[in-house]
């Protein structure tokens, strides 16, 4: 069966859809080439155009694809159909999810050039799974976000949160290819406030933003005294919403010629290129009562004055409110079972190409609407994929 005439012209358009299928082309196919009925493209298709069409298991994948085979075959062949959903799981098994997880990263690049100004960093468990039998703990994987964009940038896999300075560094290095994070200012949690990652993140020409919490606890009390004993730009934000109104008064230090100073004792933690310590204080007021308040203390290598200081404090949560908390309640992740193989990884991966696909659609839709609507309507589907209208 000929490539549809449709897709040709869709191709001219350079689409999201033909930067897709061209990064899927790239991925490394593990099935012998005289037994493959179906094609990589067309199974990695089929599993992304599902899982936007919220189908969230193999089973549902593989019957909204025979349910949607003609709008299948406008886009690739499929001279044979669909697979089975048995047949999804086990393929999806074997994808080796390192390819999968740089083709995804070089598609995003590819798809949405614009370098993003912050990226959040920080790591999500997929909480059924664990293998217990295979005695394997459940996919715990670092995300970087770019919190302005609303898009996911990469992934890296770990095998438990203890092992995410391992992977932050790798992440970094491969979304910092050829000036990918050059001038973005990256936030990431307390876990990776050390030298080797703050260098890696300046290596790649952009900016750290690292908390600064127990686990450091003689940089954080030399903050805090910092604080106490030098006068600070400060400002202060107010917000109200979902029954409770929440004041931070965020304060700044550029004076950070201490921390360039020689090493005081063995394994004393400096990090390179301090420019701005960052004091946050927020207390919340609920309707029946009020929480007790909270400082928390964050060091950056950018100048930041106070506002820019709330604003990229604040956007480093963006990446739990908006994209943890939509994979956990819209994509229902936490609740997947699949746990042999590769594919709670590779399927990890999936959900994020259908996050972004979603994400980009510009209507007054809600995520799950769009999901749906999505299942529903081809053509929607056709407009979330970037094919445009004839």
């Amino acid at each position: 069966m000929s490539r549809p005439a449709a897709l040709d012209e869709t191709f001219a358009e350079k689409s999201r859809l033909k930067r897709l299928l061209e990064h899927f082309a790239r991925i490394e196919d593990p099935r012998d080439p005289w037994r493959v009925r179906h094609p990589l493209p067309e199974i990695l298709l089929l599993v992304v155009c599902g899982t936007v069409a919220d189908s969230d298991s193999y089973d549902a994948i593989a019957l909204w694809g025979e349910t949607n085979l003609a709008f299948l075959r406008r886009l690739l062949p499929y001279e044979h159909g669909v697979p089975g959903g048995r047949w999804l799981e086990i393929f999806m098994n074997r994808i080796d999810p390192g390819l999968f997880a740089a083709a995804f990263s070089d598609w995003v690049r590819a798809t949405w050039p614009d370098r993003p100004e912050l990226v959040a960093i920080d790591g999500k468990t997929s909480r059924r799974s664990h293998d217990r039998k295979a005695d394997r703990p459940a996919l715990h994987l670092v995300s970087a976000y770019a919190t302005t964009a609303g898009l996911v940038l990469g992934q890296e896999a770990v095998d438990g949160k203890s092992n995410e300075t391992t992977a932050i560094p790798a992440l970094v290095e491969r979304l910092g290819r050829k000036g990918g994070l050059e001038g973005a200012l990256v936030s990431i949690d307390a876990i990776a406030t050390n030298p080797k990652i703050a260098q890696c993140v300046r290596d790649t020409g952009a900016d750290y933003l690292l908390a600064v919490k127990a686990n450091q606890p003689t940089l954080r009390a030399e903050i805090e005294a910092a604080f106490q004993d030098a006068p600070a730009d400060h400002c202060v934000n107010t917000d109200k919403g979902h029954g409770r109104i929440e004041t931070r008064e965020v304060a700044v230090l550029h004076d950070t010629n201490w921390l360039d100073g020689p090493r005081r004792f063995p394994g004393e933690l400096r990090l390179p290129d301090a420019r701005t310590l960052i004091r946050v204080r927020a207390h919340a007021e609920l309707s029946d009562r009020c929480r007790m308040p909270k400082t928390r203390y964050y060091i950056s290598s950018a100048v930041l004055d106070a506002e820019a200081a709330a604003r990229s404090v604040r956007a480093h949560w963006a990446i739990e409110n908006a994209l943890h908390w939509v994979l956990d309640v819209t994509y229902k992740e936490d609740l997947s079972r699949l746990r042999s193989g590769h594919g709670a990884h590779n399927m990890a991966v999936v959900r994020h190409f259908s996050f972004n696909l979603i994400r980009a659609m510009n209507d007054k839709k809600s995520l799950k609407l769009r999901r749906k609507a999505a299942g529903w309507s081809s053509d929607y589907l056709a407009s979330i994929l970037g094919i445009p209208n004839r």
